[in-house]
């Protein structure tokens, strides 16, 4: 039996989660049988998605009991191994848990080997050269169909996949436009290259300030927020535009009351696209997506915006931080 530590759900949120909705616990992995692997955590992603496994709703995959590990993914070390696969001392990204070891079968979701690089921080592999990176390259890419020139709107910014959304949109060539909820958030982005920050909280007429920015329209609106600002977006979108929707964290805190979009006749009027996605929808595209965002990285093109944590402990402040919209880039906790 293998010791473990990990974070499980102690009770379901309401609203905005707070500490006492999750419990530390210590527990024991059994054996690793044919087929699996243990590995030892190093670290673990915090993605607002994990928001929606917390409460008792059907979703793209199934909820979090109370009692279980809360799940999430994690980048980790394989310390034994029954898949022959899999070798000692390799690194693996995969869908699993808040733990600091895991075993993982043949078939745990997002499971692949990481190659990890002497002058590149492990923990990029979470972020911008990981699911971050991933995800804001599909939904450019193939989602958006993002072309030079065009005029690309993101908000969250400021946040994990918004921020290389940010990076990936202005090296192709276009003119882009961050959404983010502070001046430091701002100044971030600006800081990446971003033509023009916004700061939504700070704009008592958001409209009047994207439509400022963009005298001609919006030709693609990478959407991680959903709600009231994709409300607002809509009638600021050129003709044949495009909506890929990544996100609506928005909503995440009250999914039993979401906000009612009024402006969805726009997608009739200027003959829109939106279009929701899952990054491992496209698994076709991963290998082209990886070696670009290598190469921009390795080019000092791409940089990752990280607010890490230490400590299995820590991932639930990590996680009520985030969703409080207190970090920036993405969210990480080291072990």
């Amino acid at each position: 039996m293998t010791a473990v530590s990990r974070i499980v759900l102690a009770r379901r949120p309401v609203g905005m989660p707070v500490a006492d909705d999750f419990r530390e616990e210590a527990a024991e992995l059994p054996p690793i049988a044919d087929g699996e692997v243990l590995v030892a955590v190093r670290t673990l992603s915090i993605d607002p998605a994990i928001r929606g496994f917390l409460d008792d709703r059907p979703s793209y995959l199934p909820p979090v009991a109370i009692g279980e590990t809360v799940r999430g993914m994690m980048l980790g070390e394989v310390l034994a191994s029954r898949n022959p696969a899999l070798v000692i001392g390799q690194h693996v990204r995969a869908l699993a848990g808040w733990a600091d070891r895991v075993v993982l079968s043949a078939d745990a979701l997002g499971l692949e080997v990481v190659e990890t690089d002497p002058d590149i921080a492990i923990e990029t592999r979470m972020g911008a050269l990981g699911p971050a990176g991933l995800t804001a390259w599909v939904g450019l890419h193939v989602i958006a169909a993002v072309r030079p020139g065009e005029t690309v709107l993101v908000s969250a910014a400021a946040g994990a996949v918004g921020s290389v959304a940010c990076q990936i949109a202005r090296l192709r060539g276009c003119r882009v436009i961050g959404l983010a909820g502070s001046a430091a958030k701002c100044a971030a982005i600006r800081d990446l290259g971003v033509e023009t920050a916004i700061d939504y909280r700070a704009e008592s007429d958001l409209a009047a300030a994207i439509a400022a920015a963009a005298p001609g329209g919006v030709d693609v609106y990478f959407d991680n927020v959903g709600g009231a600002t994709l409300e607002t977006i809509l009638p600021l979108m050129r003709d044949q535009g495009r909506v890929a929707v990544c996100g609506m964290i928005g909503d995440y805190n009250d999914q039993d009351h979401p906000y009612g979009v009024r402006t969805l006749w726009q997608l009739v009027v200027r003959r829109l696209t939106l279009r929701g996605f899952l990054t491992y929808d496209h698994g076709d595209r991963l290998a082209e997506a990886q070696r670009d965002l290598d190469a921009w990285a390795s080019a000092g093109a791409l940089r990752s915006l990280e607010t890490i944590y230490h400590g299995i402990g820590a991932a639930p402040q990590a996680f009520i931080d985030l969703m409080a919209r207190r970090t920036i880039g993405k969210t990480l906790v080291r072990l």
